[in-house]
């Protein structure tokens, strides 16, 4: 998933390419066929698919054989009915090392257009979809290729936003999937002057997704800032800073957790620390963030009033006493603004503003963190509740940051600096 014209379906290419042929540079550490399988390689239609994916596989019209697949590879090439120019089926010889069974392989171009009949049937080696494919498509390739749980590769830019397919990848992460990213800044076949000219010929609205390769969200970005703009490398925190973290209580949506700093002198916030996972027990929440500090006090939401009914030996206690009893110091009270108000907008406004104002600050090491903070978007206005788990625990945490604490510590370090405490004689350091 990234920019345009970055080199994306080249990239794909070459690898389609090995897994025909068999053919695999000494430095591949990926994805090997094992024997001869078919494959299948896809556009949106007939004619996007001859110009592209079989441009890059084949070579040029009346060029076959100065693609990816080496001319002594291809065996028999069967036009395609209706499409000029277009290519049906070719025949690919498979054999290029020791571990590589010889043999046969067909590769069949198809298009999104001949409808979800015409991706049924075949049990295939692997499938490339060449721009996003609609979902139905998508879901017969994988059935295709479910014997051996075989590769799917789709390149393309995310014009079409946050799409089912689009959030498969990014909101939903099952197991299996990885993506990708390249914008034109990886782009080393551009200058800086290039890149300029080119990102400013495109509409504003559609520059992250056809430049960095980050879907357009809706009705637009939460926080329209860049990730440069708040990111910052990791320091260690003074000590007369005081600190605080927030909970987003989650099963099916992951349980997340966050660690704020407060500089109190120049009021910012910077956001150290943070965890994320789907399907974590208390228990196994609390032995991840604990290590940050038991001293922390924890910031948490309004739903932690309600019962923990997910967690079968604990379904009639407090989410907040679960958390408690396992360790964290969890706040007194759920997360609140000072006047007892806890609206959604009023959070997110104070973030908006710091951030505008240089005065939310993250680290730059928490990937999690940013990649919520580039998709979190709305949709006809409102705010979409997804992939909002670690914004929506920094939220809590900033509304509680008036119960941050200074880290105490223990008594031997306190003797050590200022040696022994008060004497019986009433002389020695004031604790």
């Amino acid at each position: 998933m990234a920019a345009n014209q970055v080199g994306k379906t080249i990239a794909a290419g070459a690898e389609v390419a090995m897994h025909l042929t068999g053919r695999y540079p000494d430095w591949w550490e990926g994805y090997v066929a094992p024997k001869p399988e078919p494959w299948w390689a896809g556009g949106v239609t007939g004619e996007s698919t001859r110009d592209n994916p079989q441009r890059i596989l084949l070579g040029r019209i009346g060029l076959h054989g100065t693609g990816m697949i080496p001319k002594d590879a291809i065996k028999d090439i069967n036009p395609r009915r209706g499409v000029p120019d277009a290519i049906d089926t070719v025949i690919v010889r498979h054999g290029g090392g020791a571990d590589v069974q010889p043999g046969e392989c067909q590769l069949g171009f198809k298009s999104y257009d001949q409808g979800r009949e015409k991706w049924q049937g075949e049990t295939l080696g692997g499938v490339w979809y060449d721009e996003e494919p609609p979902p139905d498509i998508y879901s017969e390739g994988l059935t295709r290729t479910n014997v051996g749980l075989k590769p799917n590769l789709i390149t393309f830019t995310p014009l079409m936003g946050m799409t089912e397919v689009v959030r498969r990848f990014l909101l939903e992460k099952f197991p299996g999937t990885h993506v990708t990213s390249m914008t034109i800044h990886d782009a080393e076949h551009y200058t800086d002057e290039q890149r300029a000219a080119i990102i400013a010929t495109y509409p504003e609205h559609e520059r992250k997704a056809r430049t960095q390769g980050i879907p357009q969200l809706g009705s637009g970005r939460v926080f329209p800032f860049e990730k440069s703009q708040i990111a910052c490398e990791a320091f260690p925190i003074p000590e007369h800073w005081p600190q605080g973290c927030g909970i987003d209580f989650g099963w099916d949506h992951p349980s997340a957790g966050v660690r704020l700093a407060w500089d109190r002198d120049s009021d910012v916030i910077y956001v150290m620390a943070a965890h994320r996972a789907k399907a974590q027990t208390p228990m196994m929440f609390t032995a991840a963030t604990l290590p940050w500090g038991a001293w922390l006090p924890w910031a948490w939401p309004h739903d932690g009033k309600q019962s923990g009914g997910k967690f079968d030996a604990q379904d009639q206690q407090q989410l907040q006493a679960i958390y408690k009893k396992h360790g964290l110091a969890m706040l007194f009270q759920h997360a609140q603004f000072e006047d007892g108000t806890n609206g959604v907008e009023a959070g997110i406004t104070d973030m908006y503003e710091r951030m505008e104002t240089g005065r939310w600050k993250v680290f730059a090491h928490l990937l999690d963190w940013f990649e919520e903070f580039e998709l979190y978007h709305r949709k006809d206005g409102m705010i979409v509740k997804l992939n909002d788990d670690l914004i929506s625990a920094s939220r809590y945490a900033l509304m509680m940051k008036r119960h941050f604490t200074l880290q105490k510590k223990p008594k031997k370090l306190r003797e050590e600096e200022y040696g022994p405490g008060p004497r019986a004689d009433g002389l020695g350091w004031m604790g």
